[in-house]
This record gives structure tokens, C-alpha cells and sequence, in this order.
């Protein structure tokens, strides 16, 4: 019975395959669909290709790849299967970080090459329909581009829609996801046959995956992203526990503070409408005194003649 691929969407298995230096075409294919430059890329230098053990079985440390194209640009490209609720600021720290390390104190500014950062994610996470959204600095109300120095590209796995064959696939960035998310599905199957990049790639794959030592470690070290998810999902519940406990008691000291602010403020109102009634009663009282009759009281005052008479009663007892 033939193995198991191993999923591409593990990051030891995406740098293997990615980051390869024996097969940068790969890398340069995969640049090329996703930032599709005017000058397409045409050589890398891949900055990180080992993989140390420490890394491995850290649930902290970061797979990503680092590479330097023909034209000079920097890019990082990092792919996550966890929604971590912070990939904008992840991606503009790393972001950062690559620009910052390009010049030493005292270099010229005019060093600085554009920076690029590619998060590929197993999860929806923008606001939008758009499996691929690129972001650079833009004025605000004209929309006008400041520079192309930073660039950032959002893909979104799950919002690429479902394909069913290889004749629906018009452009590479497609292909490359499919790959990733279904290396084994019949479209890359034919697409293979058509498009080296992905042929290499899917015999790197497949490479990896019948080697015993390189399956250990991708067993670990999706053990220790699973750990990181379950870290995750803990943190979350338990922080939802906690919200709801203390929203639960924030709302039992609100409904307290609500309860004696209406109290008084009830308090207020009622004596403010007693005041009121005791006034209209002293004041039929004075009019029974001056010997003016029951219905004239009454409609004068807007008491009912019963409440009338029955005032009238309780001062004749007085």
C-alpha cells in the first residue's frame, strides 16, 4: 500500500519543498504567480535553507523562507495553519524586522530594497471574499502610492473555490495552492504533465515523503504545531471563561449600581409625585374650608369626585 503524501501546508514540508535550493525554479515560479512583477523574477538566493532540530520540536519557532531575487528585493514567505488572531502584526514585525537588517548604522538609506512578506494561511482571516489580497502604503483619501517598498500578501486557502479539473485553473497561484492544499488530487495529477514547476515540486514531495527520517521529523513537528493549536484553543476557551465570569459579575455590580441608581432616581420621581398629591390635597382641603362644592373641587383639580369626598370625610374625622 503506497504512503501517504505528507501535507505540503506543514511548514518543515513547504521549506523542503520551497526553499529547496536544488530546485529554486520552484521558488521563482511561486514568487512570480504571486507578485507578479512587470520584470519577472528570474534567479533567487535562498537566505535559510537548514532546518535546525531545536526548530523542529519548538511550537514557537518559525519555518518561514527567506530569499533575495535577481532585482534585489527581499522576501519572506511564511505559511500558518492556526489562527493566531495577530497575523497583520505578525507580518508587519517580520516585515520590519527584513528591512531593518538590510543596512548597518551609518549606511546610506538608499540600501534599503523593497521588502516583501507572503503569509500563506489555512484559515479565512480578512474581512473580504478575495482568496489573495496584496497590501503597499497609500494616501488615504487619494488612494496615491508612496512607495512599493513594502509590500504584503494575505492568501487565504480555504476562500480559493473548489476546483474540479486542471482545465479550470487559468493562472499559477491557483495551481501552487491546489498543490498545497491537494497534492494528491487528480487536478495537480494533470497539471503535473503540463507544468514543470509543479512537477518538480510534487516529485519533491514525494521525495520527502517515502524518506523515513524526513516523515520523523515532519511527525514531530506537526506534533508541536498541533501542541501550539491546543495551546491556542485553551488559551481562547479559558480566556472566554474568564470573560464570562467576570461578565457575569461586572454585570451583577452593574445590575446592583443600575439597581440603587434607579432606586434613587424612583426615589426621586415618586417624591416629587407625592409632594405633588399632598399639595392637591391641602389644596381641596382649603377650598372645602371656604364651602366650594365637591364637583367643582374635583374638576378644578382634576381628582375624582369619589377622592374628593373621601378627603372631605377624612377632614370632617380631623
Amino acid at each position: 500500500m503506497p504512503r501517504v503524501l505528507l501535507s505540503p501546508k506543514i511548514d518543515f514540508v513547504f521549506k523542503k519543498i520551497f526553499g529547496n535550493e536544488k530546485h529554486p525554479e520552484i521558488l521563482i515560479s511561486f514568487l512570480n504567480a504571486v507578485m507578479e512583477p512587470i520584470d519577472p523574477i528570474k534567479s533567487v538566493q535562498i537566505k535559510n535553507s537548514d532546518i535546525e532540530k531545536e526548530h523542529i520540536e519548538d511550537k514557537y519557532s518559525r519555518l518561514d523562507i527567506k530569499a533575495i531575487t535577481n532585482s534585489g528585493e527581499y522576501i519572506n514567505v511564511e505559511i500558518q495553519v492556526k489562527n493566531e488572531y495577530n497575523m497583520i502584526k505578525r507580518s508587519l514585525y517580520y516585515w520590519s524586522k527584513l528591512y531593518e537588517e538590510q543596512i548597518i548604522q551609518g549606511d546610506n538609506y538608499e540600501k534599503l530594497a523593497k521588502t516583501v512578506c507572503i503569509n500563506i494561511l489555512d484559515f479565512k482571516y480578512l474581512k473580504n471574499n478575495r482568496y489573495h489580497n496584496a497590501y503597499r502604503l497609500k494616501e488615504i483619501k487619494t488612494n496615491e502610492q508612496l512607495t512599493d517598498v513594502m509590500e504584503i500578501h494575505f492568501i487565504e486557502i480555504p476562500k480559493l473555490k473548489k476546483v474540479k479539473n486542471s482545465q479550470e485553473i487559468t493562472d499559477m497561484l491557483t495551481a501552487w495552492i491546489e498543490f498545497i492544499n491537494n497534492p494528491e488530487g487528480e487536478v495537480i495529477s494533470n497539471l503535473e504533465m503540463s507544468k514543470k514547476e509543479i512537477r518538480e515540486a510534487k516529485e519533491e514531495l514525494i521525495r520527502l515523503s517515502a524518506n523515513s527520517r524526513e516523515r520523523s521529523i515532519y511527525e514531530k513537528r506537526k506534533e508541536s504545531l498541533l501542541n501550539k493549536t491546543s495551546a491556542i484553543i485553551k488559551a481562547t476557551e479559558e480566556g472566554r471563561a474568564e470573560g464570562r465570569a467576570e461578565g457575569r459579575a461586572e454585570g451583577r455590580a452593574e445590575g446592583r449600581a443600575e439597581g440603587r441608581a434607579e432606586g434613587r432616581a424612583e426615589g426621586r420621581a415618586e417624591g416629587i409625585e407625592e409632594g405633588k398629591k399632598n399639595e392637591k390635597i391641602k389644596n381641596i382641603k382649603s377650598f372645602l374650608l371656604l364651602g366650594i362644592d365637591v364637583e367643582t373641587i374635583a374638576k378644578g383639580t382634576g381628582i375624582s369626585v369619589e377622592e374628593v369626598k373621601r378627603i372631605k370625610e377624612e377632614t370632617k374625622n380631623y
